[in-house]
């Protein structure tokens, strides 16, 4: 992205407010209960809730280009029979706190404190944040998307002071050797493309006070 745009960004970036619709999936006490098995199983940890302290904001792509099928992924409380590559690890579904359709538009799906299973080893200090797109693992995110993001990661920074670092999901794997790293299963482990190398660059480039991948 030229120097000339990300200035406009900024620019632009700082005068729009957007609203965040409540768009919530089903978190029923079932949920609540498989996320603590979740937690108890992965992370070897025995809690009382589900409630987390974030200090990264983990930035994903559905990998679907249509808004309505990428929230039916998120909305059953079970994981469906067609994710072999997790399902061994439990039959919590995944969810995410945020969603960010193509136009910028910003559904918030799930209340802030509580744990999403969205990334492996990082769900219990992290918040998600999911655009729509990305079919085939094709980079394919919109400057909507961006400008939404640079809006939510600096919204989540003054609610929650404790958040230091702005990452992607491609990068969830640098911080195996840090004390974020919660992961009990050595061989749980899916290899991620999203949001892709050049979204994140352009997402860094427009905020400021947050820490990259430790790897990067």
């Amino acid at each position: 992205m030229s120097k000339i745009l990300i200035f406009f960004i900024i620019l632009f970036s700082a005068l729009q407010s957007y609203e965040i619709k409540q768009t919530p999936i089903k978190f029923s006490q079932k949920r609540v209960e498989l996320t603590k098995q979740y937690i108890r199983q992965h992370y070897g940890l025995k809690v009382e809730d589900i409630k987390i302290t974030p200090q990264i904001i983990l930035i994903h792509y559905t990998a679907i280009e249509g808004f309505k099928k990428s929230l039916a992924r998120f909305e059953s409380e079970t994981l469906p029979n067609d994710r072999p590559d997790i399902n061994k690890a439990g039959s919590l579904n995944v969810s995410t706190h945020f969603m960010v359709e193509r136009d910028g538009t910003i559904h918030q799906l799930m209340p802030l404190n509580y744990m999403g299973r969205h990334v492996i080893g990082l769900n219990f200090n992290s918040i998600g944040i999911e655009n729509v797109g990305g079919e085939g693992f094709v980079e394919n995110l919109t400057v909507e998307q961006l400008l939404a993001n640079i809006f939510l990661v600096n919204y989540l920074k003054k609610r929650f002071e404790t958040i230091e670092y702005v990452v992607g999901h491609h990068e969830y794997r640098c911080f195996e050797d840090t004390e974020l790293w919660l992961e009990k299963d050595d061989g749980y482990r899916t290899k991620k493309f999203d949001p892709g190398p050049s979204f994140m660059r352009d997402l860094h480039a427009n905020i400021k006070g947050f820490k990259k991948a430790p790897c990067d």
